[in-house]
């Protein structure tokens, strides 16, 4: 449920701004090995310490990943250092304005529809209590709700005392095409999220917002 914060996941769409950077990165990603410094210096036609800059640069971003290695048949004393070899990072970097997370629902579908498949229980109940864990899950990780869901894309909001406004939904363009679901799928993952706290968790649609309101408890 943990979502990459933002800001992070700008400053990595940022760092393939540079055209040199951004060749870097095509030519890992296109490699069918991890690629060295001095394979990806000769490929662009860079200097060693240049390539080595933006593949460092890229891997502190969270686009590529790196080990070390030493070439096939040499090992023992008088090897060398093993080289630092990068290879494109599994994880994907996605940045929507205003913030979508569609992944989260996805993944939450997934599991829902993988146990009920396993289990033989029905999809529904096993969707309402997969997304209700998942949020008590995400709550465990942070003590600060208000950061939690301005994280995940919500957009909190105190519109009135006592009650958060929930500005924009995550799932919007799926809560369009498949509302009923979507939005008490909302409902059970955010009423995880608060248990223990000062709130509770409404269906409360409104026009241009998330469709759950946060209230008294």
């Amino acid at each position: 449920m943990a979502v990459r914060p933002l800001p992070d996941r700008l400053a990595a769409l940022a760092a393939l701004d540079d055209p040199v950077r951004r060749a870097v990165f095509d030519l890992v990603s296109r490699a069918e090995a991890p690629v060295s410094r001095d394979a990806a210096a000769e490929a662009l036609g860079v200097t060693r310490r240049i390539a080595a800059m933006h593949l460092d640069r890229l891997a502190e971003e969270g686009l590529l990943e790196f080990e070390f290695r030493r070439p096939p048949g040499r090992g023992g004393p008088g090897a060398g250092r093993p080289a630092k070899l990068y290879r494109r990072a599994g994880d994907e970097v996605a940045v929507s304005v205003p913030e979508r997370h569609y992944d989260v629902i996805g993944s939450l579908l997934a599991d829902a529809v993988s146990e009920s498949i396993a289990s033989g229980e029905a999809v529904q109940d096993v969707l309402h209590r997969t997304a209700y864990e998942s949020g008590r899950a995400w709550a465990a990780e942070t003590d600060d709700l208000d950061a939690a869901l301005a994280g995940a894309g919500y957009e909190p909001s105190v519109t009135e005392p006592g009650t958060i406004t929930l500005r924009n939904c995550p799932f919007h363009r799926l809560a369009r095409q498949y509302t009923s679901l979507v939005c008490n799928v909302n409902l059970d993952l955010l009423r995880g999220v608060v248990e223990g706290s000062p709130f509770r968790a409404v269906l409360d649609p409104r026009p241009g917002q998330c469709c759950v309101r946060l209230l008294p408890a």
